[in-house]
């Protein structure tokens, strides 16, 4: 249950990232009332994950796969291009947090 919310979470941060992109700054009514509202549904679930988590896990996973999932739909819908350094980073991004889901302690598993 934990993980299922955790990626609701991530799902809604991702969605809400992607509007907050395409509200120009607020400027754009819908954009703007779609982040607001998917940012808002997005701490909610990561609040229930963290009933049963700790934070610092929740937090690197949802921060962690929301810059790896939100730098792909740069790169597709906006046409926001990486370099290879940032594409390390990001391999490196997700190393970390599969090294906290495989092998920590902290982590349910």
């Amino acid at each position: 249950m934990p993980y299922l919310a955790l990626c609701v979470a991530i799902f809604f941060e991702t969605i809400g990232t992607t509007a907050l992109q395409a509200s120009q700054q607020f400027t754009r009514l819908w954009p703007s009332v779609i982040c607001i509202v998917t940012y808002a549904a997005s701490f909610y679930f990561m609040a229930i994950a963290l009933k049963f988590m700790r934070v610092g896990v929740v937090y690197a996973i949802w921060s962690g796969l929301g810059i790896v999932f939100i730098s792909a739909i740069g790169y597709v819908v906006f046409n926001q291009k990486l370099d290879s350094w940032a594409w390390l980073g990001l391999a490196m991004i997700m190393g970390g947090i599969l090294i906290i889901h495989l092998f920590s302690r902290t982590s349910p598993h």
